[in-house]
């Protein structure tokens, strides 16, 4: 049987490092995952994987728990390929959607309905067993499959609180060319913030997320080194955006603004070092499918 699934990027409210406590906001960066599910001893062959690139730790583990999970017994997958438009490594929270992405296509293949959250959970376990993320990045998990603004507790994977924001909002990003080391080498610096942190989570808790926003890229700013971008926060709110920051560990940049606000906005961004981008909010949409052969 053959299953496709997903999801999408998302931009960092508060950092989950300090506290446990994570909000992001999902994205229009998707991330798609297509798969092959076939009657096979499990475990007797690993799946073919296209691009080879993507045949990551995070990614096999994707596949063996989404397996466990959702496949019969004698059921495996066979093939895998991944299609991603996230830049993988800059706070885009690449590692997340294509996990996700891999677990809901196992899921699809075997006709299965799972919820975000349990997509999220999944996605989240794979990616603290692969040294992908320090804490599994249950909130941006659950951000690139569902809309709104997500808050959660990572410590134990569960959701705190969904909210509504403005669907008409729109996101500028400058996605720098460098990337950033893995979540696990810098937690020791983060969680030396958590006092710091926590005003941050306070902010998003009452749903001012831009201040959360605001916050938590100056904690992220000073344990990361990016001095310039106090600079860009500044000025893109002087020309009409809600909210700014660093994404994740960066060096992605983020921009939250009405569409009348844009392009005046974007023109803070730098250019030259890396690329500006224009996208939507994530609308909330799976884009799953199962068929059979």
């Amino acid at each position: 049987m053959r299953g496709v699934g997903t999801a999408r990027g998302a931009i960092t409210v508060v950092n989950a490092l300090p506290t446990g406590i994570g909000s992001a906001i999902g994205i229009e960066l998707p991330v798609r995952a297509e798969v092959e599910l076939e009657t096979v001893a499990r475990n007797s062959t690993r799946p073919e994987i296209e691009p080879r690139s993507s045949a990551t730790p995070l990614v096999e583990e994707s596949v063996r728990r989404a397996e466990a999970e959702f496949a019969d017994p004698g059921l495996a997958v066979t093939k895998l390929t991944v299609r991603s438009e996230i830049p993988p490594a800059r706070g885009l929270k690449s590692s997340s959607a294509v996990a996700s992405a891999i677990v809901l296509a196992v899921a699809r293949a075997a006709g299965r309905q799972p919820l975000p959250v349990e997509v999220a959970a999944i996605s989240a376990g794979a990616s603290r067993s692969a040294g992908a993320s320090a804490t599994g990045a249950f909130d941006d998990a659950l951000a690139g499959l569902t809309a709104g603004l997500v808050i959660t507790d990572n410590v134990h994977d569960r959701p705190i609180r969904v909210a509504t924001i403005d669907s008409d909002l729109e996101v500028g990003l400058w996605i720098p060319t460098g990337t950033h080391p893995a979540s696990p080498q810098t937690l020791g610096a983060f969680r030396a913030e958590a006092g710091a942190a926590h005003r941050a989570v306070e902010a998003v808790l009452a749903e001012d997320w831009p201040r959360a926003m605001d916050l938590n890229s100056e904690l992220v700013e000073r344990v990361m080194g990016y001095r310039e971008y106090g600079r860009l926060r500044a000025g893109a709110r002087r020309l009409g955006a809600l909210a700014a920051g660093a994404s994740g560990l960066g060096p992605s940049f983020a921009l939250v603004a009405p569409p009348s606000a844009f392009p005046e906005v974007l023109s803070v961004l730098p250019r030259g070092d890396g690329e500006v981008r224009r996208v939507s909010l994530h609308n909330g949409s799976s884009g799953s499918e199962v068929r059979g052969r």
